[in-house]
């Protein structure tokens, strides 16, 4: 194995990494931008507040994203097993 493959295989896996934590990331910045501004245009400056819209907002994008991502989660580490024979010989 050469150092092309372990950077190959380490920049896949951080691909990965974007694209599975991405739609969490990307819905929770929304709605605390949003819960945001409520909260400036309200002059509201309670802190749990936004807790709860996050929260819910995290639970609905785990449910509607999570097949997606647990089935490219699933298919990378199934390459990767699949190479180790390659990789070794």
């Amino acid at each position: 194995m050469d150092s092309q493959t372990v950077f190959t295989h380490g920049q896949q896996g951080l691909y990965l990494l974007l694209m599975v934590a991405a739609p969490v990331l990307l819905t929770v910045l929304a709605v605390g931008l949003i819960v945001s501004i409520f909260q400036a245009a309200t002059q509201i400056n309670e802190a749990t507040l936004s807790f709860i819209p996050k929260l819910l907002a995290t639970a609905t994008t785990l449910v509607i994203a999570g097949p997606w991502m647990l089935k490219l989660i699933v298919s990378y580490t199934r390459e990767l097993f699949e190479s180790i024979p390659g990789l070794i010989g």
